[in-house]
C-alpha cells in the first residue's frame, strides 16, 4: 500500500522567478509576471515528490512589498498551518528582500509545519533559468525530503541553489551569483540547529505596522538627516560603522530625538556592542543586521513604544 504524497501549497509573491523579458537573456526582465499555477506547472518533476496547490498572494517585484502585502501572507501561512490537509507550505518571493519578509513570517506565525521561502536569480525566461531548480528544492523541503540532513519542520526556511537557511540568519550576500543567499557570504552558513527565534508578534488584528527607517552613517552624512527621518517614524534604525559607530555629530543630534533608535552595523555581520558614550539609552541590534532590525523594530512597537521592553526583544 503507498503512502500518501504530502500536500504543499505554494504561494506566489512575484519577484525574479516570475519574471518575464527577452528569450534567452538574463536582463532587462519585468518581475512578477508568471502566474503561481504556471510556475508550478513548469516544473512537472514536483509532482513525484508532493501534491501541490497554487495561491497567487501578491505579483511584484519585491522591493514593492509593504506591510499590507506581510500581513496578508502572515496571516494566509497562518490559516495553512492550521489546515490538517496541507503538509508544508512554500513561498516564491524576489531576493532582493526576501530576508525581510522571511524573517517577518517567522516572528508572527508560531509554525508547525515547514515554511520554505524561495526565489532565483534569473528570470524564466533566461537560458538556464534557476527558478525551477530551486522551486523542486523547496517543494521537496517542504514536503520533507532530506536535504543532506533533515532540518525540523517548525521553523521558516529560505531554499537557495541547494541549501537550506534559517530566516533569523539569512541575507542576499551577492548581488548577482545564482547562489546569492547565505549567513556569511554567497551560499556560505547554512544551519540546520539554529535555535528556534522567541520572540512572537500577534498581528492578526493590526491593519498596518509602525513606520521605521534605517539611516545609515558614511564618513560626514548630514545629521540632519537623523532630524528628518525622525520626523517620519515611529521607530529608527541607525547603520552605523563598525560596531554601529558614528560621528560625534550624529551623537549630538540623536540626543534630541525621542522616539525608539536601535544601533545596527553596516557591515551586516557580528554583533553589535553598545557605545554608550554615542547612544545612551539606545537600543543594541545585536547580530541582526539593520534591514531585520527594523522588522524586528517595526513589530515590537505595535505592542510597546518602551525602550527597556523593546530592549529585552531585541536581547532575545
Amino acid at each position: 500500500m503507498s503512502m500518501r504524497k504530502k500536500h504543499v501549497v505554494v504561494l506566489a509573491t512575484g519577484g525574479t522567478i516570475a519574471g518575464i523579458g527577452k528569450p534567452g537573456s538574463d536582463t532587462g526582465y519585468v518581475p512578477g509576471q508568471i502566474a503561481a499555477e504556471d510556475l508550478v506547472k513548469s516544473v512537472p518533476e514536483i509532482s513525484n515528490y508532493a501534491e501541490v496547490s497554487a495561491e497567487q498572494v501578491c505579483n511584484v517585484n519585491s522591493d514593492d512589498m509593504t506591510d499590507a502585502l506581510w500581513l496578508k501572507l502572515s496571516r494566509r501561512i497562518a490559516e495553512l498551518e492550521a489546515d490538517d490537509s496541507v503538509d508544508g507550505i512554500v513561498v516564491t518571493h524576489g531576493t532582493d528582500t526576501m530576508d525581510e519578509t522571511a524573517f517577518f513570517v517567522s516572528l508572527t506565525v508560531r509554525c508547525e509545519k515547514a515554511v520554505i521561502f524561495t526565489g532565483s536569480m534569473k528570470p524564466a525566461t533566461a537560458k538556464n533559468p534557476d527558478g525551477p531548480a530551486n522551486l523542486l528544492g523547496a517543494v521537496r523541503a517542504a514536503a520533507g525530503f532530506a536535504v543532506d540532513d533533515d532540518p525540523p519542520a517548525n521553523k521558516v526556511w529560505v531554499y537557495f541553489a541547494g541549501e537550506l537557511f534559517d530566516a533569523r540568519r539569512v541575507q542576499k550576500c551577492d548581488a548577482s551569483a545564482l547562489n546569492a543567499m547565505g549567513v556569511d557570504g554567497p551560499g556560505v552558513g547554512a544551519d540546520w540547529n539554529a535555535p528556534q527565534e522567541p520572540n512572537y508578534f500577534d498581528v492578526s488584528r493590526c491593519e498596518s505596522l509602525p513606520r521605521v527607517n534605517v539611516v545609515y552613517f558614511t564618513v560626514d552624512a548630514n545629521p540632519k538627516i537623523l532630524e528628518y527621518a525622525a520626523c517620519v517614524s515611529d521607530g529608527l534604525v541607525i547603520a552605523g560603522a563598525g560596531s554601529g559607530e558614528f560621528s560625534k555629530e550624529w551623537a549630538s543630534v540623536l540626543e534630541k530625538i525621542d522616539i525608539p533608535v536601535v544601533i545596527a552595523s553596516r557591515t551586516h555581520h557580528g554583533n553589535v556592542t553598545l557605545n554608550e558614550t554615542l547612544a545612551p539609552g539606545r537600543i543594541s541590534a545585536g547580530t541582526l543586521p539593520p534591514q531585520k532590525a527594523a522588522v524586528l523594530l517595526r513589530l515590537a512597537l505595535v505592542t510597546t513604544s518602551k525602550v527597556s521592553e523593546i530592549r529585552r526583544m531585541f536581547s532575545a
